[in-house]
């Protein structure tokens, strides 16, 4: 595994925590019985969906890396796959989390355009490392 792939991981696996912190929340919202968010669905199905794509997203780009120093693919386009694959999970979830912020929201805000933009980056790392791999 080379330099840029391990020190990758590692921020990744540090990431963890921030998403133990945003499950935390989460549950804290719930306990407190906070108004903001418990008569809210569209922050209760957001916030979720932030949560839950940061790891799932997190895990597919530790895996996706393991995988990019086993192509034939330039240096630049492995980095190129490795950044887009770390990038995924921090825009889709900050877009879910940023684009309701107000706790009265009754619809996503402008912020909503980094869910898309962090789905260009997934795909351009999975594409790109799944043709490396071919």
């Amino acid at each position: 595994m080379t330099d840029a792939s391990k020190q990758l991981a590692g921020i990744l696996l540090l990431a963890v925590t921030a998403i133990e912190f945003g499950g935390l929340s989460l549950l804290a919202l719930i306990r407190k019985r906070d108004p903001g968010y418990l008569d809210n669905p569209l922050r209760q199905a957001f916030f979720r969906a932030g949560h839950a794509h940061a790891g799932v997203l997190v895990v597919v780009a530790l895996l996706g890396i393991l995988y990019v120093d086993q192509t034939s693919l330039s240096e630049t386009t492995r980095t190129i796959a490795r950044e887009s694959l770390a990038a995924a999970p921090i825009l889709v979830s900050a877009g879910f989390f940023l684009s309701v912020v107000s706790p009265r929201a009754e619809r996503p805000n402008r912020m909503l355009v980094l869910v898309y933009l962090g789905a260009v980056a997934l795909a351009v790392g999975v594409v790109t490392l799944g043709a490396g791999l071919l």
